[in-house]
């Protein structure tokens, strides 16, 4: 009897302590299993993509570029304007000294160079003082010139000029010219592979090309394309004779017309494709050129 109790003794002190064993075991691996859980998850977070840690705003960088970029934008749309008030200024001296005087009811050509400037938001203050200055004895008169030009890589270019001073307006437009990589043409050497037509820029969304079509085709439009300077909109294109007929139709069907970009304008019958240092010469050129008083527009292929 006294062995048999040992034995039992024994039996139940072997069976706990591998219960133990086995407690001590599980312990130990769901711990080592937390440790490595904690492992990858670290591993993960440091190794995952910046983008997903980035918080949700526009980096300085950006927001500097973004504001360089409307700053352009607005600097090139106010130069635009400047020049299109400094061409109606000559245009209305012009009138008053060609047309007969100061009044637009019986000098029928202001009357039609006022009704533009109305049109394209010319301020009514330049209005009166160009009147002023083209009945002062002094005032010259104003000449239309035309000057033609390469520029890299044979690209055409016509320049217009208005101007009462033909011998400065030719001294300044070729010195721009030649100093700036392009040459001058000879008259009728580049003229011929450009033609006069009506251009209407309107701001419009372009779900509205079916309208915008319909309107400029019964109103003396030819052409209709989105625009290209990547706004919301159309360019609408017209011969000479139908072009303030089209632009009073768009603008009567409710239609914003933008009058910077809208004007008669010498387009190229085919375009010179450059490279792209090139293209940079001949833009750079362009921009002298429109620095000059004299110069109203300039034209390239």
């Amino acid at each position: 009897p006294a062995r048999r109790v040992v034995v039992v003794v024994v039996v139940v002190m072997s069976a706990f302590t591998v219960a133990s064993s086995v407690a001590s075991l599980a312990s130990r691996a769901s711990y080592a299993l937390a440790r490595v859980a904690s492992r990858r998850a670290s591993r993960a977070v440091a190794s995952s993509p910046p983008s997903s840690r980035r918080p949700l705003t526009s980096s300085p960088v950006c927001m500097g570029r973004k504001a360089a970029k409307v700053a352009a934008k607005k600097q090139k749309g106010e130069a635009k304007r400047t020049k299109l008030y400094g061409k109606y200024g000559k245009l209305i001296v012009a009138a008053v000294k060609e047309g007969g005087g100061a009044d637009p009811v019986s000098n029928t050509q202001l009357a039609r160079v006022l009704a533009d400037a109305a049109r394209l938001s010319v301020p009514r203050e330049l209005v009166d003082r160009n009147i002023k200055r083209a009945t002062d004895g002094s005032q010259a008169d104003y000449m239309e010139l035309t000057y033609e030009a390469y520029g890299e890589g044979g690209v055409g270019i016509v320049i217009e000029v208005l101007s009462d001073n033909v011998n400065r307006a030719a001294a300044d437009t070729k010195a721009t010219i030649n100093k700036n990589g392009g040459k001058v043409a000879e008259p009728g050497s580049v003229l011929f592979n450009f033609e006069r037509k009506g251009v209407i820029t309107i701001d419009c969304a372009l779900d509205e090309e079916e309208n915008v079509f319909e309107v400029a085709c019964e109103n003396g439009g030819d052409d209709v394309v989105p625009r290209e300077d990547g706004e919301d909109g159309f360019t609408i294109y017209t011969e000479v004779q139908g072009f303030m007929q089209c632009q009073r139709a768009l603008g009567d069907a409710g239609f914003e017309i933008n009058p910077d970009e809208t004007a008669l304008k010498m387009i190229p019958l085919a375009s010179v494709e450059v490279s792209d240092e090139a293209a940079e010469v001949n833009e750079a050129l362009v921009e002298k050129l429109l620095e000059l008083e004299d110069v109203d527009a300039v034209y390239t292929q």
